[in-house]
């Protein structure tokens, strides 16, 4: 087999995680997203290895150890970022990354300044 071809499905899926990163809005997509574009890392990786394996007489396969080291941190980040994704969901009650804000803030107010910065702000309550 060619390695034109698992490097073309690679660059579509990465692209695809990319477009999921940019253009999604809820985190659990985002996180999706960032999983595909890191098993389209992997399938290069595979590849790449297999490639390179033909030429050499004694092959180390560190493409392929490279891969699981991959997913085992791919899997660290999703259980992180799942349990993080949750608690936020709890106590804001959306996973829409548009409308969270810093958890320092409060909730966003309609008024006449909603427009202000933090400095005019602490200037008026002080």
């Amino acid at each position: 087999m060619h390695l034109v071809y698992p490097v073309v499905l690679s660059a579509l899926l990465f692209c695809t995680g990319l477009y999921g990163v940019l253009a999604r809005r809820n985190a659990i997509l985002v996180l999706m997203s960032v999983e595909l574009m890191l098993n389209a890392v992997n399938l290069n990786l595979v590849a790449f290895d297999v490639w390179l394996s033909k030429a050499a007489v004694e092959t180390l396969h560190s493409g392929q150890a490279l891969t699981l080291f991959t997913i085992a941190i791919a899997a660290a980040e999703i259980g992180i970022g799942l349990a993080i994704v949750l608690a936020v969901h709890r106590n804001r009650g959306t996973s829409d990354i548009d409308r969270l804000r810093d958890t320092a803030e409060g909730p966003e107010s309609d008024g006449p300044d909603s427009g202000a910065s933090a400095a005019e702000k602490a200037e008026a309550t002080a």
